[in-house]
């Protein structure tokens, strides 16, 4: 059962694509000022009382060690594979360590997205992007439309689609090539990641590798600069929401990621030397609600500048993803969702309110 895109994206369109809204000058041009002491009145984000509360969780994070799931030895894969199943189905997050990536490379990345937003806002504008699937974009972030006016988010971000085609920017000198090395490998963490979830879901470790077509599945490198700001309780650096794609990768250095775990938002703190990995909504898709997406946001402070780089990992722009006939057979369960290509389902979510939305639409 389908529904067309068009039917679907003019719903509730509140949220504009990134890149069709005037934009003020970059975040952080802005905070660098030598008059900065207050945010202007267009970066007040107003939160729902309900959401402003955060705790450490009752229940430690999951960790998965990444070693055990490749290591050869039968019983420990299958014991890894139990891990995985219960913390994709009851957090929709885990902490990934021992997954293989160096962390000098992980760190000389980090440091090249920093060289990257020091560039002058000229430079960052050949890289600006017009819509939403153009190769490169690079801007100020998002604006939602409230009742009242137009709020932008405390975020500058870079935005790169690197497979199945690798695209990235000529500046500044070197970062291309760190890029590339960094997301094959990330490449190759998600594709066996997904086996073991494969697994861990009853069905044939190659199952999502085929069955989302992985060989052109798409890949982004998302690069986030979240500057120091000086009223950060009326600022937000991205609000709550969930993420396109299969299972995403983040790394930071500086802790601001916060996500919802038993209706209570808990505190993601940085972890040296290993990918936060989070579920998105085309694994709940074909999980057929099994595994969550999780819903998260970015909160921003008035003491250190924030970087996070995000690779989003999903299925190839024409797979027409649905929950997997296997599931569904095997388990007695209705779909849960409509099928749509996850070409459309990216432009979509870029039409409509965060939080999510673009997922709620598809429900059956």
């Amino acid at each position: 059962m389908e529904r067309s895109t068009a039917t679907l994206v003019s719903v509730n369109p509140v949220l504009e694509s990134p890149l069709e809204a005037p934009k003020p000058r970059g975040i952080k041009a802005l905070s660098e000022a030598a008059d900065f002491t207050s945010i202007p009145p267009e970066y007040t984000y107003s939160t729902d009382p309900n959401e402003l509360a955060v705790s450490e969780p009752e229940d430690p994070i999951p960790t998965i060690d990444f070693s055990l799931l490749t290591s050869g030895n039968p019983d420990q894969r299958s014991r890894v594979i139990q891990e995985l199943g219960k913390a994709c189905e009851e957090w929709g997050f885990f902490v990934l360590v021992n997954h293989g990536v160096e962390e000098s490379l992980m760190n000389a990345v980090m440091d090249a997205c920093e060289e990257f937003f020091n560039l002058s806002e000229e430079e960052k504008h050949e890289f600006e992007g017009k819509h939403v699937m153009d190769p490169i974009q690079c801007g100020t972030g998002r604006s939602i439309l409230t009742k009242e006016e137009r709020v932008f988010f405390w975020r500058d971000f870079l935005k790169v689609i690197v497979h199945p085609h690798f695209h990235f920017p000529n500046k500044p000198i070197g970062f291309s090539e760190l890029a590339r090395e960094y997301c094959e490998h990330a490449q190759k963490v998600a594709r066996e990641l997904l086996k073991g979830i494969s697994e861990s879901l009853g069905l044939e470790d190659c199952y999502i590798e085929k069955a989302m077509n992985l060989d052109s599945g798409y890949q982004s490198f998302v690069a986030n600069l979240y500057p120091l700001c000086p009223q950060p309780e009326l600022a937000i650096g991205l609000p709550s929401h969930s993420d396109h794609g299969l299972i995403n990768f983040l790394i930071q250095k500086i802790g601001g990621l916060q996500l919802q775990h038993n209706e209570k938002w808990v505190n993601v703190n940085a972890h040296p030397n290993s990918f936060l990995v989070n579920i998105a909504d085309h694994l709940e898709i074909l999980s057929n609600g099994r595994y969550k997406s999780v819903v998260h946001r970015a909160v921003v402070n008035k003491d250190a500048m924030r970087i996070s780089v995000v690779i989003v990992n999903g299925p190839s722009l024409d797979t027409i993803v649905s929950p997997a006939p296997e599931l569904l057979g095997s388990e007695g369960h209705p779909p849960a969702y409509i099928s749509m290509k996850y070409k459309d389902y990216v432009e979509l979510q870029q039409s409509i309110k965060l939080g999510k939305s673009s997922l709620d639409q598809l429900r059956l």
